[in-house]
């Protein structure tokens, strides 16, 4: 399908709102969007957008997902929501678009509905890939990037290997080669313990998993720092981002998930756009999740969905 999937996730949540509006502000042509929902959640939220309503969502072509009337329910997690969101992913997939923009969903509402599924990076991953692709999870604001080594899971849980690295790192500069297009792109890896471990005295997952991997993929000529402390590291991307000023690097790597998250957010607020890379079809989506507190009122902010759609519109071309 040559054209741009649009996904609104939960039904009870943000979503729809947000889509709602970021199509109002954005008013793409009608042959480069399709819409993955439901034409009773859309009207149903459409009523909440004040200044955005009717905002031209009809002259989108639509693929139906069921969704009964009465299930609509803002600030509910239900398990009908999370079937919705889940057969939602599942046509995206199976359509193959150029890309593919989802709204949040609950990982609650999908476990409800019986998808034991950390995430929507992990649906698609399981309907997309192909030959051994892993797709990661890469967030993105203007030339700040952030790749997380390790995703929704435990910090109790977290298993990093050298070998996890490598591969990660791997397919990362084939992403920044084909899909940013810069052939030598410069990475710089976070340490995984306070000040990188101290030379051991902090923890030796640095001595014992990052320092080999980095000596490897430096082998491969892979530029790459040495695990350096992030909290350093993540003060000069905030003043590089904040100043509108070139990076010293192309992409930082965290070990862990708020390692990542939480510097970039922190200085990019609504311009963060959680991007999947590593399959064949490009996924963006806001960098925020349900807002289930504010559904239905009309109030959600749709900067990050509307930086969404400008970037998988910019990475698919």
């Amino acid at each position: 399908m040559d054209k741009i999937a649009i996904l609104t996730g939960d039904p009870n949540g943000i979503g729809a709102e947000i889509t709602i509006k970021a199509l109002s502000i954005l008013n793409l042509p009608k042959d480069k969007v399709v819409l993955i929902s439901n034409r009773d959640v859309l009207n149903y939220y459409n009523n909440f957008v004040g200044r955005h309503s009717n905002a031209g969502i009809d002259k989108f072509d639509i693929i139906e997902i069921p969704y009964d009337k009465s299930d609509i329910q803002p600030r509910e997690v239900t398990a009908q929501a999370g079937e919705f969101s889940f057969q939602s992913l599942k046509k995206a997939c199976e359509l193959k678009p150029k890309a593919i923009v989802t709204a949040p969903v609950a990982k609650n509402a999908l476990h409800l509905a019986g998808y034991n599924f950390n995430g929507q990076t992990e649906v698609l991953q399981k309907y997309l890939s192909h030959d051994g692709q892993l797709a990661e999870m890469l967030f993105v604001a203007g030339n700040f990037r952030v790749l997380l080594l390790t995703r929704h899971c435990a910090l109790k849980e977290i298993n990093l290997t050298k070998e996890i690295v490598i591969r990660k790192v791997e397919n990362l500069v084939k992403t920044f080669k084909i899909v940013f297009k810069i052939d030598n792109p410069k990475f710089a890896l976070c340490g995984f313990n306070p000040h990188a471990g101290e030379d051991g005295i902090l923890g030796k997952e640095e001595i014992e998993i990052l320092i080999p991997a980095v000596e490897y993929l430096r082998d491969e000529e892979i530029d790459i720092t040495y695990p350096k402390p992030s909290d350093t590291l993540f003060i000069n991307a905030g003043r590089h981002y904040t100043n509108n000023e070139k990076d010293d690097y192309d992409c930082y790597i965290a070990c862990y998930h708020d390692q990542g998250l939480i510097p970039i957010k922190t200085v990019a607020g609504e311009k963060t756009v959680n991007t999947t890379i590593g399959l064949d079809v490009i996924r963006t989506s806001p960098g925020h999740g349900t807002a289930f507190d504010i559904a239905g009122k009309g109030i959600a902010n749709p900067d990050s969905m509307v930086e969404a759609i400008k970037l998988a519109m910019e990475l698919s071309e």
